[in-house]
């Protein structure tokens, strides 16, 4: 399987127009001393909204490569794929995000939980875990409950990791995506979950597990921190646990699936990377999509327009937008300014109410959760949104790179 590098970032370019500007973020982070791997995602239901196909991904980062002479690895994810999904995207991706969360509690047959914890006696005792102080709480009755919930998953994700491997051989970076479900899994979960991946077979080069806390889709995290810490030290520990313990792949890391600008977690997770050494796969949202909508605002006149009747027309449609996202947005429709009010806004007003700086006072968190999900309105908009994007290209670059590399990359990695 190819090599995952240490570090790697995962970021969406929607409508596949700033894989340069964001590739630059990623070269000023190396050129400070830190490379990290970009990884563009996009996953199937942002292809069918927008109408776009999975080799415009690899075609716009391919062509940003190029331009830059980006000489360091980099990835096409085919983001949260499923048996049913994965075939359109085996020829243009490298980097597959199986996505198993549907298949989590389907119940499998008693015999098969038995024969589980038969083959796997020392799960069924508290177990003790490098980098843990105490050991994991696990007991005969808590296994089998665990193999219950998850078996039927893990299964599934071996399926569709050896279907991907048929038809491309071995030149693929796997990942396991959970964290679309609702209960987060604590470590000894995620122990008895790796173990079950292990048996499948699966060359896992990360895991995304769901993680306590509200991960909101463009927003910052809301949930306890010293938690946080807490799980995600745990986890990285049963992850080096399992790899010793079951032979997954040395270099098996924490995939943290953001929805984008958890910017508290990222001192917890640093921390916790310079203290053991891990790495770490973070997976963004389509915040690019709004960098874009704020350069248009920034940029003014036909730009700003634009900017300001998408927001109409979301305002108009807030049902139907936020519904595919009502687990990850909370939205109070009485802090969200009528389309008059947004009217009457000039361009830097508007982008300040999008753009995430928590401590500018014109920041809007209601605005920018409903303008994030609000991306199909401009693709409805076809070539008269992308051509903007072309007219004003360098105030929209300036957004995207910065936004990346000031509000993420160099806090993450850097501090």
């Amino acid at each position: 399987m190819p090599e995952l590098p240490r570090l790697s970032f995962g970021v969406g370019d929607r409508f596949a127009h700033e894989a340069e500007a964001q590739l630059v973020a990623f070269e000023r982070l190396a050129a400070e001393g830190v490379v990290v791997a970009p990884v563009w995602n996009k996953s199937n239901r942002e292809h069918a909204f927008i109408g776009s196909e999975p080799a415009s991904v690899r075609a716009a980062a391919a062509a940003a490569v190029a331009a830059r002479g980006w000489p360091h690895p980099w990835f096409v994810d085919a983001d949260h794929i499923r048996l049913d999904t994965v075939d359109r995207y085996l020829e243009s991706s490298d980097f597959f995000t199986i996505d198993v969360a549907d298949a989590i509690g389907t119940p499998p047959a008693d015999a098969d939980i038995a024969a589980f914890v038969a083959r796997h006696p020392e799960l069924a005792t508290a177990v003790p875990v490098d980098g843990i102080d105490a050991p994991l709480a696990l007991t005969p009755d808590r296994l089998a409950a665990i193999a219950r919930t998850y078996l039927a998953a893990c299964r599934e994700a071996g399926r569709i990791f050896r279907h991907i491997r048929a038809r491309r051989g071995s030149d693929a970076v796997i990942e396991v995506s959970m964290d679309e479900t609702d209960a987060p899994q604590t470590p000894p979960d995620l122990l008895v979950i790796l173990v079950l991946l292990a048996d499948e077979g699966v060359p896992l080069a990360t895991i995304a597990p769901k993680f306590t806390g509200r991960f909101n889709k463009g927003v910052d995290y809301v949930g306890d921190l010293a938690a946080f810490e807490r799980e995600f030290s745990d986890d990285v520990a049963v992850l080096g646990h399992a790899a010793r313990r079951y032979g997954l792949p040395a270099g098996a890391k924490l995939s943290v699936h953001s929805g984008s600008d958890k910017f508290s977690l990222y001192p917890v997770i640093r921390r916790t990377l310079a203290r053991t050494g891990a790495g770490v796969h973070l997976k963004t949202a389509g915040t690019t999509w709004l960098e874009e909508l704020i350069g248009l605002a920034e940029a003014g006149g036909d730009g700003l327009e634009l900017a300001r009747e998408i927001y109409a027309t979301a305002l108009d449609h807030v049902d139907e937008l936020c519904g595919p996202y009502a687990a990850v947005i909370d939205i109070d429709r009485s802090r969200l300014p009528s389309a008059a009010e947004v009217r009457a806004w000039d361009g830097p007003r508007l982008a300040a109410a999008i753009r995430h700086v928590p401590g500018c006072p014109d920041f809007n968190p209601h605005v920018r959760q409903l303008l994030h999900v609000a991306f199909k309105l401009a693709a409805k908009e076809g070539r008269r949104y992308t051509d903007l994007l072309v007219t004003n290209r360098a105030i929209v670059a300036r957004q995207v790179t910065d936004n990346i590399l000031e509000r993420h990359l160099r806090p993450l990695f850097l501090g």
